[in-house]
């Protein structure tokens, strides 16, 4: 929306918290600026940022405050999480997940550092893109939130640059690297790209702070993996249709029930004994929908369900929340630190307004109890538009301006 002319509440509340990161006020007014367009701007470009506003300074002072100006973007993530840590229903438990999973962002062109061609798999098209790899945090009481990210660079690039090249793997040993560094307790979850053994051996070698033991996980299997069962190598397919259906056990959760079969054994490469959990949604199907694989060994099929499930609620939901409300992609600085802070503002955005979703009571300035990412924005939206509104009516009633002079005011002009 167009002409705004104060903040909305959840973009003060968040200055509060974060204004002090900055080290004047040009800074903080900025802040303010970028985190309200994401919210309620048409276009989340800067620019088109800039815009919504009804008085602001020129498209140029944003762009610098963006990818130049010297503020910590590190120590604003850090906040964040602290942030976060103050209110009881997002608060880390050993019981939480930490889901990770990588995301192509959609660009316009190759100009944009480390923008390249990328395969999406769900498209079945290449694309230019960024590829992000994402760690979320997952409660057990199902809110989660964005924890930090790593942004893959192809090899030709690191090449041209002289940087090492890091593949996918090295990229998620550094997110468990940094999970583990900030003693954030919880069991790690991914899909078959993910689970491999040298990840599964580096996340078993990786201490829990909170527990005193290996960081636990729960990752699918591809059915052409290999696996050792009673002395005898197999292939996950094979060893599927060995298991007759008498020996299937049901698992019911609420009227939905499917079928599974556990059991220990070694994956080849993999370092530690293993429990697979096999999956069918009927009890007569000859091949599961999905096998399941975990370090926790003592761990029975319904818990290793539920830590993978919220591996979808984790990362999928943030991703399509944060590209279709968020503006995830939208950002068209050509640098990597504008992409990086842009990336850190969205995720921060986000954050602010999880805190919001399922609380007992309305907001006051949301005048209804939020749900989903997209209720909430749309509730900031509203907020903003009702300022303007009274912004107008007041210089109507109290100070006699004309349509003209309000028009001027709101920058309609």
């Amino acid at each position: 929306m167009a002409s705004i002319v104060a903040f909305p509440h959840i973009v003060q509340q968040a200055l509060d918290e974060f204004g002090d990161l900055f080290a004047n006020e040009p800074q903080r007014r900025h802040f303010g600026e970028y985190l309200t367009g994401l919210f309620v701007a048409a276009c989340k470009t800067i620019s088109g940022i800039n815009r919504e506003f009804a008085h602001t300074t020129d498209p140029s002072c944003l762009n610098r405050f963006l990818h130049h100006e010297d503020w910590d973007i590190q120590a604003l993530n850090r906040r964040r999480l602290e942030v976060l840590q103050r209110d009881s229903s997002l608060r880390y438990t050993r019981h939480g997940t930490i889901a990770v999973d990588d995301t192509l962002i959609d660009h316009d062109g190759k100009c944009i550092e480390d923008a390249g061609w990328f395969w999406d798999h769900a498209e079945e098209r290449h694309k230019i893109a960024h590829d992000y790899l994402i760690a979320n945090y997952v409660c057990s009481n199902g809110k989660h939130f964005p924890l930090d990210f790593r942004r893959f660079k192809k090899r030709d690039q690191c090449e041209a640059e002289k940087v090492p090249f890091k593949d996918h793997t090295k990229l998620f040993h550094e997110l468990a690297d940094w999970v583990t560094e900030q003693k954030i307790p919880g069991t790690f979850a991914m899909d078959s790209y993910f689970t491999n053994a040298p990840i599964l051996n580096y996340l078993h070698a990786k201490i829990d702070a909170a527990e005193g033991r290996s960081r636990g996980y729960v990752g699918s299997l591809k059915f052409n993996r290999k696996l050792w069962y009673r002395n005898e190598e197999v292939k996950v397919s094979a060893l599927a249709a060995r298991i007759d259906k008498d020996s299937r056990k049901p698992l019911r959760e609420g009227d939905k029930q499917q079928w599974y079969f556990t059991c220990s054994l070694r994956i080849p490469d993999v370092k530690h004994r293993v429990r697979i959990a096999m999956l069918w949604k009927n009890q007569e199907d000859a091949q599961p929908r999905i096998v399941l694989v975990t370090n926790r060994v003592q761990w029975e099929a319904s818990r290793i369900v539920r830590v993978y499930r919220f591996r979808w609620t984790g990362t999928e939901t943030f991703h399509r929340d944060g590209k279709q409300q968020l503006g995830m992609g939208d950002c068209q600085v050509r640098d990597g630190e504008g992409q990086t802070r842009h990336m850190h503002f969205v995720m921060l955005a986000y954050s602010l307004l999880v805190r919001e979703l399922g609380q007992g009571h309305a907001s006051e300035w949301a005048c209804r109890i939020l749900t989903t990412i997209g209720e909430a924005c749309r509730a900031v939206m509203a907020e903003t538009l009702r300022t303007t509104l009274m912004w107008a009516i007041d210089r109507v009633m109290l100070y006699a301006w004309n349509k003209e002079e309000v028009i001027a005011g709101l920058g309609l002009s």
